[in-house]
C-alpha cells in the first residue's frame, strides 16, 4: 500500500480494517464505515472527479487550490479541513511544509495531495496493520497525531542545533557560524507560520457542531492541537535563543572593535606630540638649537623618551592603561 497512484479509494469496515477498491466500483454497503478517496491534485480524472461528486464548487476550489493555508471551514454537512506536516523526504528541506487537503463528511474523506507526506505513509503502514481508523473523526484524529509526531523531531534538531552553537559562541566567537544561526532563525519562523495556523484549524474542528466526530476523537484532536501548541511554544524559544546568540555575538564584535579603536587612540595620543616636536624640529630656519652640538640628537631622543614616560603615566593614572591590562586578563 506504500505505492500512492493518482487516484486510491479504501473503504473501512468501522473495526480497524480496510479494503481497496477504485472510484467506479460502488462501495455502499452495511459493512462499510466509510471510505477515504485520495486523489493527487494534478489528476484530470480526480479533478473532474470531483467535481460531479461533490455538491459545493466552493469546496471543489479549495480542493484544487494553488496554495493553502491550514484552516477548517464548515460547508453544508461536511467540514474542509486543510493541515502542513513537514517535508521528511531526502534531498528536501523540512520547513517546505507539505500540504493535505481535506474534504470529510459522515461517510466519506475526501483528501488532495500534492507531494508525498510521511504522515500519510505512516496512516497507510496502520491500515495494512489492521490498525485502520473506524469513524472519519478517528480519520482526521489519528492524521494530526501523525503530523505532530513527524514534526516533533525537526523541532527537536532544532533545539539540539542552537544548543552547539550557544557552546561554540562560549567558546570563540571570532569564526562563529552566523550563517547557520540565521538558518535555524529562518526554519523556527517558516514552521511557526504554519504550526501555530494549524492549531487553530484543530481548534475549532474540535469544537464544530459536528455529529460524526465522537467525543474520544474530539479529545485526540484536542490533544494534537495541543502538542503543536507546545512544538509553536519551541519554535519561539529557538527563535528568541536564536536572537539573543546573534545580540550576543554582536556586543561581543563591538567591545573588541572598542578595544581595538581604544588601542589605535592611545598609539596616536602617544605619537601626536613627538610628531609635532619633531616636526617642529625639522623646520629650515636659522637660529635652530644645537646645529653646532654634535650630541643635540642625542639630548632630542632623550627628551622625547621622557616625554613618552610621562604620557604613559598620565594614560596609566586616568586607567587606560589599566584596563587595557584587565582586559587582556
Amino acid at each position: 500500500m506504500n505505492d500512492i497512484s493518482e487516484i486510491r479509494v479504501l473503504a473501512f469496515d468501522g473495526h480497524g480494517g480496510a479494503s481497496e477498491t477504485s472510484i467506479d466500483k460502488p462501495i455502499d454497503g452495511a459493512d462499510i464505515s466509510f471510505t477515504w478517496i485520495h486523489i493527487h491534485r494534478d489528476s484530470q480524472t480526480g479533478a473532474a472527479w470531483l467535481e460531479n461528486n461533490i455538491d459545493y464548487s466552493v469546496v471543489v476550489d479549495a480542493l484544487l487550490a494553488e496554495e493553502t493555508r491550514p484552516r477548517c471551514t464548515p460547508h453544508g454537512n461536511g467540514v474542509i479541513v486543510n493541515l502542513r506536516g513537514v517535508n521528511l523526504h531526502p534531498e528536501s528541506n523540512p520547513e517546505d511544509m507539505v500540504s493535505i487537503r481535506l474534504w470529510m463528511e459522515e461517510k466519506r474523506v475526501i483528501s488532495i495531495w500534492r507531494r508525498p507526506l510521511s504522515a500519510i505513509e505512516d496512516l497507510l503502514d496502520a491500515i495494512e496493520r489492521k490498525h485502520a481508523p473506524t469513524t472519519p473523526g478517528d480519520f482526521v484524529a489519528k492524521l494530526v497525531l501523525r503530523l505532530a509526531d513527524r514534526a516533533e523531531p525537526t523541532v527537536a534538531g532544532l533545539n539540539e542545533h542552537i544548543d552547539a552553537l550557544e557552546e561554540e559562541m562560549l567558546d570563540s566567537s571570532e569564526f562563529f557560524p552566523r550563517q547557520q544561526l540565521a538558518d535555524i532563525r529562518r526554519k523556527s519562523i517558516v514552521l511557526r507560520r504554519y504550526l501555530l495556523p494549524q492549531k487553530d484549524a484543530l481548534t475549532t474542528l474540535e469544537i464544530e457542531d459536528v455529529d460524526w466526530i465522537g467525543d474520544r476523537d474530539r479529545a485526540r484532536i484536542r490533544e494534537a492541537a495541543e502538542r503543536i501548541t507546545r512544538l509553536g511554544e519551541d519554535l519561539d524559544a529557538i527563535r528568541d535563543r536564536a536572537q539573543i546568540v546573534n545580540d550576543q555575538i554582536a556586543d561581543q564584535r563591538a567591545e573588541n572593535m572598542n578595544k581595538q579603536m581604544l588601542l589605535l587612540s592611545i598609539v596616536a595620543a602617544v605619537f601626536l606630540p613627538l610628531g609635532f616636536l619633531t616636526g617642529l624640529l625639522g623646520i629650515n630656519v636659522g637660529g635652530m638649537p644645537g646645529v653646532d652640538n654634535p650630541i643635540a640628537f642625542l639630548i632630542v631622543v632623550a627628551l622625547l623618551l621622557i616625554l613618552v614616560v610621562i604620557e604613559l603615566l598620565i594614560f596609566k593614572r586616568l586607567g587606560l592603561l589599566g584596563m587595557k591590562r584587565k582586559d587582556r586578563a
